[in-house]
């Protein structure tokens, strides 16, 4: 229930642990699922804020709370500053709205990772693309790959699969390797942020695949008014319940402002 509006952020819990908890302005929701309001641990996918926002608040609320993050985002965590800088030149005025508060991780709970290791039957993965410091928590007995947004968004009841390039490090073909490393996996469900569970997995990753280079070509060749009016008007041919959520979970300029990003530092 991220501002008013259900299917557009969500929270995965596994054995009492929250998988991205999300901002903290809808952290209490969050917790009202979980059995005795207490999580285990905090698995962080990537540090943006519709993510991780709210693992400081919690970290606040419950001192022992264990929070583990690729081992790029960790600093960032234990001093936010860097990162709210660079979320205020994308929000500005409306950060407070979108995300409540955000607040330091005290170094002591924060455990780096950097791909390869096994905690609590959730393998990590490294999985850069849409972040540098992004992960993907697979579990090896379920078969779940907790994808945060390297496997893009979708918005049920809807199927079409969307990609998330906000910026500052959107790096195609380093997403497209991390696809592949997921498919490698064989997940039995993958399990978005931007929302809920696929139950098809090489289907959904298989859109992705096509999508990444699609959008990223569109918006080589294109300017900024056109790729936008085109993406908009992608999104308006679905129901517009779905539309509102998609422009929430993946705001069309975000989308433009990582890939101009993209091609611009890169000879083109």
């Amino acid at each position: 229930m991220h501002l008013g509006l259900d299917r557009v952020i969500g929270a995965w819990e596994r054995n009492g642990a929250l998988i991205d908890p999300g901002p903290s302005n809808s952290i209490e929701s969050v917790l009202a699922g979980i059995d005795g309001g207490e999580p285990a641990a905090l698995y962080l996918t990537h540090i943006h804020l519709d993510h991780a926002g709210a693992a400081g608040t919690l970290v606040r609320r419950f001192p022992s709370l264990r929070v583990y993050v690729h081992e790029s985002g960790a600093p960032h965590l234990i001093d936010p500053e860097r990162l709210l800088r660079s979320a205020a030149r994308l929000y500005g005025e409306e950060m407070d709205r979108l995300w409540g508060e955000v607040v330091a991780v005290p170094e002591a709970n924060v455990t780096a990772l950097s791909g390869g290791e096994v905690i609590d039957g959730l393998r990590v993965l490294y999985t850069p693309g849409h972040a540098s410091h992004h992960v993907s928590y697979l579990d090896e007995d379920a078969g779940d790959a907790f994808v945060g947004d390297v496997g893009g968004v979708l918005i049920p009841p809807t199927d079409e699969v969307w990609i998330p390039t906000p910026p500052p490090d959107i790096d195609i073909a380093l997403w497209e390797s991390s696809i592949a490393a997921i498919r490698d996996f064989g997940p039995e469900r993958l399990a978005l942020t931007h929302f809920g569970g696929v139950d098809d997995p090489d289907e959904h990753l298989d859109a992705a695949e096509r999508e990444l280079p699609r959008l990223a070509e569109r918006a080589r060749t294109a300017d900024r008014e056109t790729f936008l009016a085109d993406l908009e008007e992608r999104i308006d041919r679905g129901p517009e319940e779905a539309a509102q959520r998609i422009r929430t979970a993946m705001p069309p300029e975000q989308v433009w402002l990582g890939l101009e990003r993209y091609w611009r530092t890169r000879e083109i």
